[in-house]
């Protein structure tokens, strides 16, 4: 697999090897061993969860609070995303900043956030379905988020914004600067 750094330390874009014939395809989309040995991070992931959305779809800015805080690897299985994390460990030298990577069913990319990061992801595509893994079990307790479409943050979706699809809940989040984080940097 070929390792992508990104300017948010801990956040790496992994490009899977594929190979390829006249059959269609294969890849590994995981190895905990080689995962180790090309980011130099120990993980254990836990849970994997999957959800389905059409387009104009956005989910986010969404993260675990600690004790239950989590480290993601996110991947699109069919379709296409603009994947989003946000650097929100206070001190960090990135703090408030964002890497966004367009994740795709062709493309194969997925990227790896690590705790200290809200995340969300824009459906581009007519439907996506989108895979992730995560190293702490799900806690409805520890949740917490940051409003999508927060103007410090500057994150362009890549949707007019009158394509743009919320769950309830993910229309009522704090701005960036109305939260306080859980995360030192």
């Amino acid at each position: 697999m070929n390792v992508i750094d990104t300017e948010i330390e801990g956040v790496k874009i992994i490009e899977p090897r594929i190979f390829g014939d006249a059959r269609g395809y294969f890849f590994e989309s995981f190895s905990v061993r080689d995962f180790a040995a090309q980011t130099g991070i120990e993980v254990t992931f836990v849970q994997d969860n999957e959800s389905k959305s059409r387009y104009g779809v956005v989910r986010g800015l969404h993260f675990q609070k600690p004790p239950y805080a989590q480290s993601k690897l996110v991947r699109v299985v069919s379709g296409t995303v603009l994947d989003v994390a946000v650097d929100i460990r206070k001190g960090s030298p990135t703090y408030g900043r964002h890497v966004a990577v367009e994740l795709s069913g062709d493309n194969h990319r997925q990227l790896f956030l690590p705790k200290g990061m809200a995340h969300g992801f824009a459906v581009l595509s007519d439907e996506v379905v989108f895979q992730y893994k995560c190293d702490e079990y799900y806690h409805p307790e520890s949740e917490g988020a940051i409003a999508w479409d927060d103007p410090t943050l500057a994150i362009d979706w890549r949707l007019p914004k009158g394509d743009v699809l919320l769950s309830e809940k993910d229309s009522h989040h704090p701005k960036f600067n109305e939260f306080v984080t859980p995360f030192v940097g």
